[in-house]
């Protein structure tokens, strides 16, 4: 029995493991997971970019330092727009300007980031958090798992809270990405973070707040698309700095990048 199904049975001993999962993921079991019950996903679509042009639709452009500005987000909103990232992905403060000034602008998503960076605040908290954010206009949410709680062995915790920040999104049709912190897990609770997540309904696992002890690795990332299947998401984030980077962290399979240093990735000034 390979390891990532061990551990999911020990997780959930009340799925039926003979009711095989119909995502690929490596847990082999069905974890009557959202991919089960949501006819509008399809499989994960990556191509590999050849160019660093190419690679802009993947990158989640980014400013979440504590001394950003209003000016640094106008101007994040405007690379973003010229170039074609993927989203912005800004603080809860920000969410309404780069609403306004990207509202001109086609296809670039305003993401938002909750129980950042710690994730050590209640789910009362984060709900809060979530709820003003979709108000100013969020369209994707990168939230924190609840470190302390999975650290901690309190696994069904961890799972009710992304499932009552999962089920807010969907019913906004806001993506959800819940943020592990690969840096501070050893295999055994990067495999668990990424059951309970992908069954509590996110809709993508990302690797790092960037804000902790280290970033995104390859290895993860390879961990993470083997565990989740074709049709949950896969966002590698911190320490992403170049084309050459980004692009490795595509081939491992992921579909998202989270970057400050964008322009760099891209090549251009």
């Amino acid at each position: 029995m390979n390891k990532v199904r061990k551990i999911a049975l020990e997780l959930f001993p009340y799925l039926d493991e003979n009711i095989k999962c119909l995502c690929n993921g490596e847990h082999d079991i069905c974890l009557q997971c959202i991919v089960c019950h949501a006819k509008k996903y399809e499989p994960v679509k990556i191509e590999i970019p050849q160019q660093p042009k190419d690679i802009a639709k993947y990158i989640d452009h980014t400013a979440l330092k504590p001394d950003t500005r209003i000016q640094d987000i106008k101007r994040l909103c405007e690379q973003a727009d010229k170039y074609h990232f993927a989203s912005v992905c800004v603080n809860p403060i920000y969410v309404s300007y780069a609403k306004e000034f990207l509202q001109k602008s086609d296809n670039i998503a305003v993401c938002s980031v909750i129980g950042f960076p710690l994730s050590a605040n209640r789910t009362e908290t984060k709900l809060k958090e979530l709820e003003l954010s979709l108000q100013d206009g969020a369209e994707e949410i990168d939230m924190v798992i609840n470190l302390g709680m999975l650290m901690s062995g309190k696994y069904q915790i961890v799972e009710q809270e992304i499932a009552e920040i999962s089920k807010v999104c969907r019913d906004n049709n806001v993506i959800l990405k819940v943020i592990l912190e690969n840096c501070l897990l050893n295999e055994d609770k990067k495999i668990i973070a990424n059951l309970l997540a992908k069954k509590a309904g996110a809709d993508f696992v990302k690797t790092s707040t960037g804000f902790s002890s280290g970033g995104a690795e390859v290895m993860d990332v390879k961990l993470m698309r083997k565990i989740v299947g074709n049709y949950i998401g896969v966002k590698a984030a911190a320490g992403i700095r170049t084309f050459e980077k980004a692009k490795a962290m595509i081939q491992a399979g992921a579909n998202r990048i989270g970057a400050s240093a964008s322009l760099n990735i891209i090549k251009r000034d």
